[in-house]
């Protein structure tokens, strides 16, 4: 059984405790984690279960919060780590993103959270869907009604209704207004173009060309259509890491925008390809100073995505549903979208 679970900052500050059983975990060891995790860098967060001088800590790290689990009492280390990855996700799930402010700004639901989904050191009540009906979440409808009616508390006064229910995450006899099912059919296309660039059956071409002479290197790359599907081409980017040796990159593009990252990646992100143009990015690369010329050129990783097209030729051509006594709605959707699609200079 879990003791206490402590959520920390990414300073190490705590933010958040919760005791859950008659022995109290004191934050000493708080700063004890928090000095390991220091001395010993990045690596410290890839281990799950650590023991210390008093007790057994278990931590899960989520978009700059630590969920610490403290215990003196042998017990199975996955439930641990399951139950903290859980609380993470449910958290997530209910303020839509997870940082040191939106936790402080609901410390409330937070707290009411963590009461419904573990009781006495065990894992209770886990499930996003009941949770929501036993605890509203915080949106503008709920705020407003707690400043109309006065109340303070989130928690609601009656049962969930999957309390009668024999699946945990379903109410017992659902009822809608529409009955639908829909079946998507993904599709990933995966190349490797090399510079003879002899594929024809591809949806979109890429041109890259470099000229590498005197210190520096011109890059343009040019992108449109080569077998129009009949269908838009959407959510095109190319992806590429700038050689070694490169000391800066002024690139510019007709269509789209171009970000080059700290990594020294550049993305060129296009979106819809245009029926007046076609999309080119192009620029001056520096080398540094004692080459003349690049030995090693990139490779271009590309995405893109088109709705209602299966290049495959398969779709479903009969769906039945047995033991239902309702009529429903029978809906198909294609989509092709780029896999490992990479294109060499």
């Amino acid at each position: 059984m879990l003791q206490c679970i402590f959520l920390l900052s990414d300073a190490g500050e705590v933010v958040l405790e919760k005791q859950l059983s008659g022995h109290c975990v004191d934050r000493s060891i708080c700063a004890w984690f928090w000095e390991q995790a220091v001395s010993f860098g990045d690596s410290f967060k890839h281990q799950p279960v650590i023991t210390s001088h008093s007790h057994y800590i278990f931590q899960v790290f989520r978009d700059g919060i630590t969920f610490l689990g403290c215990t003196q009492i042998e017990m199975p280390p996955l439930m641990a780590i399951e139950f903290l990855c859980r609380a993470a996700d449910v958290l997530n799930d209910y303020f839509g993103a997870l940082n040191e402010d939106i936790i402080k700004d609901n410390f409330v639901i937070v707290y009411e959270l963590l009461d419904e989904m573990i009781d006495n050191g065990f894992p209770l009540t886990t499930e996003p869907s009941i949770l929501r009906e036993i605890i509203n979440p915080p949106n503008v409808v709920n705020k407003a009604l707690s400043i109309v009616t006065g109340s303070n508390s989130n928690v609601s006064d009656t049962l969930p209704r999957a309390t009668a229910s024999c699946i945990p995450w379903r109410i017992a006899e659902p009822k809608y207004s529409n009955n639908e099912v829909y079946v998507d059919l993904v599709e990933e296309m995966d190349a490797i173009i090399n510079r003879v660039r002899k594929l024809k059956s591809t949806p979109i071409y890429v041109k890259p060309q470099l000229i590498s002479d005197g210190g520096t290197c011109r890059l343009s790359v040019l992108v449109g259509i080569r077998n129009d599907p009949g269908k838009t081409i959407d959510s095109v980017t190319v992806q590429f890491q700038l050689p070694p040796f490169i000391l800066s990159a002024d690139l510019t593009s007709n269509h789209g925008t171009v970000n080059i990252l700290a990594k020294k990646t550049c993305i060129w992100s296009i979106g819809r390809i245009p029926k007046d143009k076609a999309p080119s990015m192009s620029g001056l690369l520096v080398i540094e100073t004692g080459l003349e010329r690049l030995h090693v050129f990139p490779s271009f990783q590309v995405g893109f995505r088109i709705m209602g097209v299966a290049f495959s030729g398969l779709q479903i051509d009969k769906l039945d549903l047995k033991n239902a006594p309702y009529r429903f709605y029978k809906g198909f959707r294609a989509l092709t979208r780029a896999g490992q699609f990479d294109v060499r200079s």
